[in-house]
């Protein structure tokens, strides 16, 4: 506290108020109200969205609308919820005394702002207090059926281990005449076969000569021409590859949609933060427009 002197030699004090800036009153009613409307958008956006998505081939919206459907929805939330939560708290708080308007400007939006981050803050635990339940039952849904299939999963385990000494050993023991042995066991061709095409899709394509040999192995099962069965091992393969390159744009679409969700998640939280600033002087102002005035008689 300063203390100055005036011309007169009289000592002059600031005035300083013992109440604080911050009335917390209007912070949590504005930010329970916030809430609420939050929860209710929410719950109204999930069902919408619900509607977007089918488990039926070609009926669902791709997870790029999808995606950038529900950041534009979080913006409406954050617009509606955060304007509605920082005007409540601007109405509801008392008149400050002897305060000048930019202080009184500050201070409205310093409550707007303060009651969308409670608001925020409790969405975001409700949100993933949620999400972790939810975790929790599917991993418990699916630990009994892991269990069960504990000893298939463990032997399915060694043999994607012993997978690249499988197929080199079948490359080193492979018969000269390979129609021979792939027609008298069946079950034998079909797991190198088998070998082959996984360790073509680890390494990222098949050597020649395992197409050439794939091709033997087709004709002898099949009684195809050589000509025949090298042009289905061909189709076969070209449909790996495009399998392939389907799964690689579905998780590129899904990282695309991701990213936009999260960038306009983001960017809703920040107009969230100024509309609740805003709507609360609004508030604020309408409520010092009014002033109820104290008659007293004269003596």
């Amino acid at each position: 506290m300063s203390v100055s002197m005036t011309g007169s030699g009289e000592i002059a004090t600031p005035v300083e108020s013992s109440n604080s800036a911050m009335t917390w009153g209007p912070i949590f009613g504005g930010a329970a109200a916030a809430i609420g409307v939050t929860l209710i958008l929410l719950l109204l956006g999930s069902g919408v969205g619900l509607t977007m998505v089918s488990p039926w081939s070609g009926q669902s919206s791709s997870l790029g609308t999808v995606g950038v459907t529900a950041a534009i929805w979080l913006v409406v939330v954050q617009w509606l919820s955060s304007g509605l939560g920082g005007y409540i708290t601007g109405r509801l708080r008392t008149k400050w005394a002897a305060v000048h308007t930019d202080e009184v400007f500050f201070r409205d939006t310093a409550h707007g702002f303060i009651s969308w981050a409670l608001a925020t803050i409790f969405v975001a635990g409700f949100l993933a207090s949620s999400l972790t339940s939810l975790a929790g039952a599917g991993a418990q849904a699916v630990g009994s059926a892991a269990s069960a299939a504990g000893t298939a999963a463990a032997s399915s385990t060694a043999s994607a281990a012993d997978l690249p000494t499988a197929y080199f050993t079948d490359a080193l023991l492979r018969p000269e005449q390979a129609r021979a042995g792939a027609t008298s066991d069946d079950t034998a061709a079909t797991a190198e076969v088998s070998r082959i095409l996984l360790n073509g899709a680890a390494a990222g394509q098949i050597p020649d000569d395992d197409k050439a040999y794939l091709a033997t192995i087709v004709s002898a099962r099949t009684g195809l021409s050589e000509a025949d069965a090298r042009t289905r091992v061909d189709t076969v393969l070209k449909r790996i590859d495009d399998a392939k390159v389907a799964a690689q744009k579905a998780a590129d679409e899904a990282r695309k949609a991701a990213s936009t969700t999260a960038l306009l998640g983001a960017l809703s939280l920040l107009i969230g933060a100024f509309i609740a600033g805003a709507a609360a002087a609004f508030g604020g102002s309408q409520r010092d427009e009014e002033e109820d005035l104290l008659v007293t008689p004269r003596i």
